[in-house]
């Protein structure tokens, strides 16, 4: 007999149930609870987070308030808010939530414009329209990673 595969999709990627008969399989799904998935969830987010720390020594200082951006390097308004939308956790604030942590970056920021304008290059996105939430998309990810970090990584 075949083996036979479930894939669920999760937030942070996809978990896979086999079995080599329908009862094996339901039995491999049974044990798929919300609560394993939220505390499956809950240990890959701390690992993003722990390599996002890592990445961002000496450019971003993370405490209790949130990020702060501590490099000397001279950064674009954009850089600025992808850095701090990099250090939050799923790469997600408020835009209230951004002005400040550019105030206390020291960072003069039109911040509405810069966002408005991160969405139309595809940077950003808004994952509830009517809100006032923005969340780096998976390019805007990779402009960090790719362009922004290594940039300000050599200088270090």
């Amino acid at each position: 007999m075949p083996t036979l595969k479930v894939k669920v999709k999760t937030g942070y990627g996809e978990i896979e149930v086999t079995g080599e008969s329908p009862e094996e399989l339901l039995e491999g799904l049974s044990w798929l609870s919300n609560e394993l998935v939220a505390e499956i969830n809950g240990k890959v987010v701390d690992l993003v987070a722990a390599h996002a720390e890592d990445n961002l020594h000496d450019i971003i200082r993370l405490d209790k308030d949130g990020p702060t951006i501590v490099t000397t390097e001279e950064l674009s308004h954009y850089e600025s808010i992808g850095l701090l939308l990099y250090a939050m956790k799923n790469y997600q604030a408020k835009s209230k939530e951004i002005r400040e942590r550019l105030v206390a970056s020291g960072k003069k920021v039109t911040v509405a414009a810069r966002l408005h304008e991160m969405r139309d290059r595809g940077q950003l996105f808004k994952p509830n329209s009517k809100g006032s939430v923005y969340k780096l998309t998976s390019k805007g990810v990779k402009w960090i990673e790719d362009d922004i970090l290594p940039k300000l990584k050599k200088d270090v």
